[in-house]
């Protein structure tokens, strides 16, 4: 520890660290770089937007100065667009699409839908109106991206929606899970206002299988929605992890978005074990929070991480260290604190069913290293026990539905989000699960019409 950095800096000096990064687009830069927009035909940032947002159109929106229209155009596509202009990969989907690649530079999509959508924010618009009500209503279990998006578009077909949701506020991850200095709670909060203002109602607090049955549920609603995402950090399974100074990467981030912030870590050597985009956010919480020193500790290479690469390119230019091929044996600590950590090199063998190559430890390879607190990211649990007590099909807490449906294994019981997503692969992007709810949404319309069988 260095006592100088920690005399140096303040709690007051950390909230200017958890501002957006990204600086927002200027009204004449916005323009000029609308105007770059070839416009094109057959667009093919278009098909690389799971949500399928017309860009070019919201796009030359800007450029003839209608905001409005293009904040409609956005979150006509993408009820959490907001959201997503800012945690998108974009370079990846939309921007990694445009024909302007390798020829100049792609046009910013993602601060242009920022741009567009902070417009709306500032002026308080009520983009969308409630359709004339059929009488039916729908339940939805989650108010994340996937279950707000439902809802919108439930309710413009004149459902009668209600959302459970077992937290304070709506958003999901959007609102507690991803870091202030990405994206601002009062963004995602403003995305669940969009969905208020069409009449759906929403219990917070309530948690389903403790607070109301399933069956209750059910029997009070046409049609039921899962959309509950994930659930806790699951336990490391080794000695040392009840010391205090281990965190669960999720609590501590949402503690920097609905708590003041400390000065615990200031000065201080963190270790952040997994190399998701989780991870990601809490090594740069923690050196935000002050932490002189980040290390983030993975059990395979940079090649196998499941990070977004300009994820990763941010944490290295927050000073995040990585550490490859290592995995955490036991914590150690004094006067029931963290002190250390035991670790294993270890080796890449074959592929798994999966593809991914198996970590194997190297005998005779134990380490340790200083550290006052661990911090786990190791992924999250799935919600068995609210899963089984709907009485649906699932494989290891992945709901099993009709992949053109998303009905699960209940006649009018759907499912869409997090909770159907596995195989694997990276946790579900925030603009699929918006899509799934899209998709869940219109299935459910379909159904209770009439307009499918559900046989």
């Amino acid at each position: 520890m260095n006592p100088d950095h920690e005399m140096s800096v303040s709690v007051s000096d950390l909230e200017k660290n958890f501002s957006e990064v990204t600086a927002a687009l200027k009204p004449k830069e916005a323009i000029d770089e609308a105007s770059r927009c070839l416009f094109c035909y057959d667009a093919p940032c278009v098909k690389a937007c799971p949500t399928g947002i017309d860009i070019p159109m919201f796009i030359k929106r800007i450029a003839t100065g209608n905001l409005l229209g293009s904040a409609k155009t956005i979150m006509e596509a993408n009820p959490v667009g907001a959201s997503c202009a800012r945690v998108c990969p974009t370079s990846e989907l939309c921007e990694g699409a445009c024909v302007l690649n390798g020829a100049s530079r792609p046009i910013m999509i993602g601060l242009l839908q920022r741009h567009a959508t902070d417009w709306a924010i500032r002026n308080k618009r009520v983009l969308f109106s409630p359709g004339e009500s059929n009488g039916k209503s729908v339940a939805i279990v989650g108010g994340g991206p996937a279950g707000l998006s439902a809802a919108r578009e439930l309710a413009r077909l004149g459902y009668y929606v209600t959302v459970y949701e077992a937290r304070e506020k709506a958003g999901g991850l959007n609102t507690y899970g991803i870091v202030s200095f990405r994206l601002p709670q009062e963004i995602a909060l403003w995305e669940t206002e969009q969905v208020e203002a069409l009449g759906v109602r929403f219990k917070y607090g309530v948690r389903v299988g403790e607070d109301i049955s399933p069956e209750e549920l059910s029997d009070s609603h046409d049609a039921v929605l899962l959309a509950v995402g994930m659930a806790s950090v699951p336990r490391l399974g080794i000695e040392g992890e009840e010391l205090a100074g281990v965190y669960d990467a999720l609590p501590l981030i949402e503690a920097t978005k609905t708590k003041p912030l400390t000065g615990e870590f200031i000065g201080k050597k963190v270790a952040v074990i997994g190399a998701g985009n989780t991870a990601i956010d809490a090594a740069t919480c923690a050196k935000r929070l002050g932490a002189e020193q980040v290390q983030m500790l993975y059990r395979r290479t940079e090649k196998e991480m499941t990070a977004y690469d300009f994820e990763y390119e941010f944490a290295k230019q927050d000073g995040v260290e990585f550490r490859w091929l290592v995995a955490p044996k036991r914590i150690l600590g004094q006067g029931g604190r963290v002190t250390g950590l035991v670790l294993q090199r270890m080796r890449l063998g074959e592929p798994d069913k999966r593809g991914r190559r198996k970590p194997l430890p190297i005998d005779g390879s134990e380490f340790a290293l200083e550290t006052d607190f661990v911090i786990k990211a190791i992924g999250q649990e799935r919600h068995l026990p609210l899963i089984e007590s709907f009485g649906l099909e699932h494989q290891g807490g992945v709901v099993k539905v009709d992949p053109s449906t998303y009905q699960t294994s209940r006649a009018n019981i759907f499912a869409a989000g997090d909770i159907i997503f596995g195989g694997g692969k990276t946790d579900a992007m925030v603009v699929d699960a918006a899509q799934q709810g899209k998709r869940a949404a219109q299935s459910i319309h379909e159904s209770l019409q009439g307009l499918v069988s559900t046989a």
